[in-house]
């Protein structure tokens, strides 16, 4: 409903539609649920989860891009069940020149069907915390594995990629929201298959802010966003760059028969800003085995700010 304006094609339904349906979680729907939730004196001053955070003097982030796998032998239904969702550091990195250096860190979140027994565990351990951390304990164990390709139970793989920088003085933060867009990056295909445009305002924004449980001031706050963070208006989502961008995809498999996606994974290189255009597109690669695509969300300017490569499979009979 949030995105329905700014999509072609849709038609939402006058009311949310019950979850008694037995119906498959619509891509990339699945950002919308497990999000943590923490009193508000437990998130950092920006309005950020502190759980994943090294801490000062990195107190900037931004969402650097991501994978998702879907297992559509094991989908999640919207069916009044319960699902369960652990999420794990993979890996850490630290990069750049002692003094300016980023640190990266890939947070793994596994999603998949509760079982019966953590249903009913769930429900006794409500008012238990020692019963509900055993509980957490026993669905890590049974969700994790060495390899991040690998499924297991879950239905849905995600990896977020997330930098955290050093902060800035706000003079030096106010410079850069004034500087004009610098050297930008081109599209590799300039013949894409399909392309959609949108121009995001502060009530998207704040919309998919609140869906997806996400306080960070650079998508609320414009003052904080040029004073603060060194840009010059409120950022576009990363993780709503990538709905549009597997929405937009998935319209366009259903016009063409029964494909679905399997893996998509992206990179956000720059900015995209409220009120600025924004391009997304499409190409679809040549593969015998599997469908190829690179998709691509575009600046004003004609630059490269999210790219991606998704690879798809028939689907399922139903």
């Amino acid at each position: 409903m949030t995105l329905a304006d700014f999509l072609p094609q849709t038609n939402p339904p006058p009311v949310l539609p019950p979850t008694s349906l037995a119906k498959e979680l619509p891509i990339a729907h699945h950002l919308l649920y497990f999000e943590p939730s923490k009193p508000q004196s437990a998130m950092l001053p920006d309005g950020t989860n502190p759980d994943q955070s090294p801490g000062e003097p990195f107190i900037r982030r931004m969402w650097a891009g991501g994978r998702v796998l879907y297992n559509q032998n094991n989908p999640l239904l919207l069916d009044g069940s319960r699902g369960v969702c652990q999420e794990f550091i993979r890996r850490v990195d630290i990069k750049g020149q002692p003094g300016s250096e980023k640190i990266f860190v890939a947070i793994e979140r596994r999603l998949a069907k509760a079982s019966s027994s953590e249903t009913s565990r769930l429900e006794s351990a409500t008012h238990d915390p020692k019963a509900k951390e055993d509980l957490y304990h026993r669905v890590r164990q049974r969700l994790w594995r060495d390899s991040e390709e690998d499924f297991g139970e879950c239905s849905i793989l995600e990896t977020r990629n997330i930098v955290f920088m050093r902060g800035r003085t706000p003079e030096e933060a106010r410079a850069d929201a004034a500087k004009p867009p610098g050297k930008i990056l081109k599209p590799e295909h300039t013949d894409p298959d399909y392309t959609h445009t949108i121009l995001p305002d502060p009530k998207l924004l704040f919309r998919f802010s609140a869906l997806t449980f996400n306080a960070h001031a650079i998508h609320l706050d414009p003052e904080y966003c040029r004073n603060i963070e060194g840009h010059r208006n409120l950022l576009f989502h990363g993780p709503m760059s990538f709905a549009f961008l597997v929405t937009l995809l998935q319209q366009r498999l259903a016009q063409e028969g029964n494909e679905v996606i399997k893996s998509v994974e992206y990179r956000n290189v720059a900015p995209l800003y409220c009120g600025e255009k924004v391009k997304f597109a499409g190409k679809k690669l040549d593969d015998k085995k599997n469908g190829k695509w690179e998709v691509w969300a575009e600046t004003p300017e004609g630059g490269i700010a999210v790219k991606g490569k998704v690879v798809t499979e028939k689907g399922n009979v139903k």
